[in-house]
Parts: structure tokens; C-alpha cells; sequence
């Protein structure tokens, strides 16, 4: 299923996109897609039944924005120099373990949101990444096999990144990731049925139309899997948590000065294979 929140920043409805792309409401059958939901197997069933017999009410897509697929996502994860060819580009060695770092819940927003330059910025960059969404508790998970059991699906995300902030202003990356705006999630939440190996996923990001980033999730350093066995050994992944898995080479930093960095007026745009594309304006904040 290819679920979405559609509807005014903070008053979104939920909605799923059914097999003909026609946009239906969920919202007379479960209250929201979030943590509750993606635990709730017969919840899930029941919107797939819905789903199947093609009898939620149709939306109109027309001019309605689409929000987070996610609400009340409770932590972000996010997993640094998670791709050979990224690696390379920086000129950073592949780690030993996964790079782990956070972002706060409230820099998601909806995919195709304006993203807000920080004031004072001169270096922020773009990162198209795979995002994964958890369905299922995850604590101290001894296999791969058991760590993609508890994931409800996976989503496009944009790990927007200041990089002065990030590597030269001192302490941790975290001063460079939490920038308002700084994690477009979506459009869509597409479950984990669909995604038979998330280790097949080619993703491309796009700068005012100029090709960026064009990798593929097979060069992930630490794939999906060891990713979730991973992190759940030193934190509780909860239903409705996201995972950003790192990204492919492209972005600003690894490329030759003058280092093309954004700026307020620049568009991304940017798609992961079978889970959407976003569109983001940028503005100053």
C-alpha cells in the first residue's frame, strides 16, 4: 500500500493511493497514519481490504498539499557515510559500524515544502536517502531476518545539511541536521510488501533541473537489515520512529570549488524508485 497525509500543515487526513493512482480517504476507517496504525496488523488488514474492494471515498488532489506520510513520528535516526561512493567523495574512510546521529522530529515536513535556509548559512547541501519507517518495537535484535520484520515500510527523505554548522562551528554534526524544515518526508509511506529488496532502490535528486545525485541503495556500506539489528542494540526502535539511511555520492561537499552549495530561490527535486518524488522551493529563513 502506498499510504499519505494529505491537508493543511497540522490538520492532515489520512489517505492511501490506490493501485489506479486514484487518491482515497482514509479517514472514516482509522483516525491517522502513524505508530498506532503501522502496530495495528488489523487495522493494516482492514485498509487493505477497503483498499482492495475500491470503496474509500475518492479525493481530489487538486491543489491539496501533501503532508508527512508519518505523524507523531516520535525519533529520527539517521546513519552518516552510509554509501561507498559517498565515502569516497568526501574523502572519508568506510566506518567500522554505522555512523549514528539524530534529527529531531520536527524538522519533517511534507515533501513538497518549502525548505528554509538558515540565516547565516553559506554551505547548505542536499541528501536524497532512503527513508525507514519502524512498524514494530525493535530491541536488541539478534538477526537481520528479525530487523526487517519490524519495519511497516519505507519512504523518500531529504537530509538537508548545513555543513559549516555540521563540521567547522565545533561539537557534534547535530547543530548542522536540526535546522527547521531540514527532513522532507514522502510523499509517501510505502509498505514493506512492496519493497521486496530494499537493497534495489535507485534514487536521483536534482538541482534547478541539473542531475546531482544518481546512486543506488546496493551501495550501502550497512545495508537496511544491519542497519535496524544495529541501532535497536544501543536504543528502542518504536512503531512509527524513522531510520535515514544515508546517502550517495552528489552532494555540494564532495564536489570541486567553487562548491555549488544552495541558495534561497533554488528548486531540488528528488525520487526514490517506487516511492515518489519531492519538489522543494528553497527560501531564507
Amino acid at each position: 500500500m502506498k499510504l499519505l497525509r494529505v491537508g493543511p500543515a497540522g490538520a492532515e487526513r489520512p489517505a492511501l493511493l490506490d493501485a489506479d493512482g486514484t487518491l482515497r480517504d482514509l479517514s472514516g476507517l482509522v483516525p491517522d497514519v502513524d505508530g498506532a496504525l503501522l502496530a495495528d496488523d488489523a487495522a493494516l488488514d482492514r485498509v487493505r481490504a477497503a483498499a482492495s474492494a475500491r470503496d474509500l471515498p475518492v479525493l481530489d488532489a487538486t491543489g491539496l498539499r501533501v503532508g508527512p506520510p508519518v505523524a507523531r513520528i516520535g525519533k529520527v535516526v539517521c546513519i552518516g557515510l552510509n554509501y561507498h561512493d559517498h565515502a569516497a567523495e568526501t574523502g572519508a574512510e568506510p566506518p567500522a559500524e554505522p555512523v549514528v546521529f539524530f534529527k529531531a522530529a520536527d524538522t519533517v515536513v511534507g515533501p513538497d515544502d518549502t525548505v528554509l535556509v538558515p540565516r547565516g548559512s553559506v554551505k547548505t547541501d542536499w541528501e536524497v536517502e532512503l527513508a525507514v519507517v519502524i512498524g514494530r518495537t525493535a530491541r536488541y535484535v539478534e538477526s537481520e531476518e528479525a530487523a526487517l520484520a519490524c519495519v511497516a515500510g519505507y519512504a523518500v527523505a531529504h537530509d538537508v545539511s548545513e555543513r559549516e554548522f555540521q563540521i567547522e562551528r565545533g561539537g557534534t554534526w547535530d547543530k548542522g541536521k536540526n535546522c527547521e524544515t531540514f527532513n522532507p518526508l514522502g510523499p509517501w509511506l510505502v509498505t514493506a510488501d512492496e519493497v521486496p529488496d530494499p537493497q534495489a532502490l535507485g534514487l536521483k535528486l536534482w538541482v534547478n533541473g541539473e542531475l546531482k545525485q544518481d546512486g543506488t541503495t546496493a551501495q550501502q556500506i550497512f545495508p537496511v537489515a544491519e542497519v535496524v539489528r544495529y541501532v535497536s542494540q544501543f536504543m528502542t526502535l518504536y512503531p512509527g520512529d524513522v531510520i535515514n539511511t544515508g546517502t550517495p555520492a552528489g552532494v555540494a561537499m564532495g564536489q570541486p570549488e567553487p562548491k555549488p552549495y544552495l541558495r534561497a530561490g533554488d528548486v531540488v527535486e528528488l525520487e526514490i524508485e517506487g516511492l515518489g518524488r519531492q519538489r522543494q522551493e528553497l527560501k531564507p529563513a
